[in-house]
């Protein structure tokens, strides 16, 4: 038999853990739902390229490179002129045209055929704070890049160097500046890469409509009467660019293969002069004149002016033209024959 003392003992231990039990249950934490936390988007700062107005995650921070590019036949395709941002066409001497193609949101691996230096190449790369690219120079070129009028590197000095010769074309079609050399030339001249002149375009954003002017789907720039340095561009509506070719075939890049795609065409008239008997010429950029502005298929006249030494393209109200985000095209023609004589535009409903 338990003993009434051994059962005492029992119920107690019986109370007191059902004691302890009421005691824990009392004391339990519920636990309320955790409602899920709301994701914030972080918002990426994007800055506009000055030279193209698309918009990247870093700002820029290169100074811009501008090269002298050959644009003889013999030079054609050439390499790297698909990354410029701009590319400047002119008459170098005759009728023969030279490109000044800028470089800054893109560097390609090589630039060229490279060729010679003219006053106004030097002026052109100055007013930018470029760093300049040639190889050879007239003699009043010379002067400038001897005098230090902008920062350069040219290939009569690095001819095997710096700049290399292709074996599939002839000297002087065949000069290549090689951009992995970009850092060493520039520390070789005592030069700095950093973008410190502020130098910029000005672009329309998403909500504004560059849809101005007359309908020109087809433009045709005329220099002189040797078609191989005159040249059309065709735009085309499903993605907004232009196409260009030069003597009656398609402009692309040696690099790539691919056709140019630019979203703007300007044309400068420009005062000419020539300045020796192997038809050199000294152009004023400084003076301002008529503008042909084309984009999005459309075309307006315009003003071109020199502003702090930049070629600035203005509208009829003083205020600077707008551009659509992507490459640019601009050519400069003689006053005369003149702008009017020089370019000629069609609709493509108007052609047969």
């Amino acid at each position: 038999m338990i003993s009434k003392k051994a059962l005492f003992c029992v119920f107690a231990s019986v109370s007191l853990l059902a004691a302890c039990g009421d005691k824990e249950k009392g004391t339990e934490k519920i636990e309320e739902p955790v409602k899920p936390t709301e994701e914030v988007e972080e918002k990426v700062e994007l800055y506009p390229t000055p030279f193209t107005g698309e918009l990247r995650e870093k700002e820029s921070t290169l100074r811009p490179i501008i090269a002298t590019i050959n644009n003889h036949p013999a030079a054609r395709p050439q390499s790297g002129i698909a990354s410029a941002d701009v590319v400047y066409e002119m008459l170098a001497e005759g009728d023969v045209t030279r490109f000044l193609a800028l470089y800054q949101s893109e560097i390609p691996e090589k630039i060229g055929p490279i060729r010679s230096a003219r006053s106004y190449f030097v002026e052109l790369a100055e007013g930018l704070d470029a760093f300049y690219i040639a190889h050879g120079y007239s003699p009043e070129a010379k002067q400038m890049l001897e005098s230090g009028v902008v920062d350069n590197i040219n290939g009569m000095n690095y001819d095997g160097t710096y700049f290399k010769r292709s074996k599939d074309r002839v000297a002087p079609h065949n000069s290549y500046f090689i951009t992995d050399n970009l850092e060493a030339v520039a520390e070789k001249v005592n030069a700095s890469l950093l973008y410190q002149k502020k130098v910029s375009y000005t672009y329309y954003d998403e909500e504004e409509s560059p849809k101005k002017g007359v309908q020109a789907d087809q433009v045709h720039v005329r220099y002189s009467k040797n078609e191989n340095f005159n040249c059309s561009y065709s735009y085309d509506s499903t993605n907004n660019t232009y196409t260009r070719s030069s003597g009656g075939t398609m402009t692309t890049d040696l690099l790539t293969g691919e056709p140019l795609k630019l979203s703007n065409v300007l044309i400068f008239e420009m005062e000419h002069t020539v300045i020796d008997n192997k038809g050199r010429r000294e152009i004023d950029i400084h003076s301002g004149g008529f503008a042909y502005l084309f984009q999005q298929g459309m075309m307006r006249v315009v003003h071109w002016e020199n502003i702090d030494g930049v070629l600035t393209a203005v509208e009829n109200d003083g205020s600077k033209v707008k551009l659509v985000p992507g490459k640019t095209w601009v050519h400069f023609v003689p006053t005369n024959p003149g702008i009017t004589t020089s370019v000629t535009y069609t609709s493509s409903d108007q052609q047969s």
